[in-house]
């Protein structure tokens, strides 16, 4: 059974940073996609970031302050978020597209989610 726990969630003035962190656990065989969604109070989980074989892609909005990245070997993925902002406040979300054998069709998994507060 394949597991995603995130962490490094906080509170942050506007203007800091975090870094978030999304440890896969289980068997893996190969990774299609993964990425961090989030979700706002009242609002729906929206893209940040996501990595494909295509690419990397950001939303908008965190163009330019968020960078993702993985270790493989580890089995970890990264978002790196500097100049936080009021409006970044939210419940962060690791998501992957994997098969856990080659047999198996491609299935996503999302983690339960870290809260990232700005606020002074």
């Amino acid at each position: 059974q394949v597991q995603l726990v995130e962490s490094g969630g906080g509170l942050v003035q506007p203007g800091g940073s975090l870094r978030l962190s999304c440890a896969a656990s289980g068997s893996i065989f190969s990774i299609n996609a993964m990425g961090w969604y989030r979700q706002a109070p009242g609002k729906q989980r929206e893209l940040v970031a996501r990595i494909t074989s295509g690419g990397t892609r950001y939303a908008d909005s965190v163009k330019g302050r968020f960078t993702i990245s993985r270790d493989n070997a580890k089995k970890m993925m990264f978002l790196q978020m500097n100049s936080l902002k009021p409006e970044d406040t939210a419940v962060y979300y690791c998501n992957e597209q994997l098969q856990v054998d080659r047999d198996s069709i491609y299935r996503e998994y999302w983690g339960q989610g870290t809260q990232v507060t700005v606020s002074s």
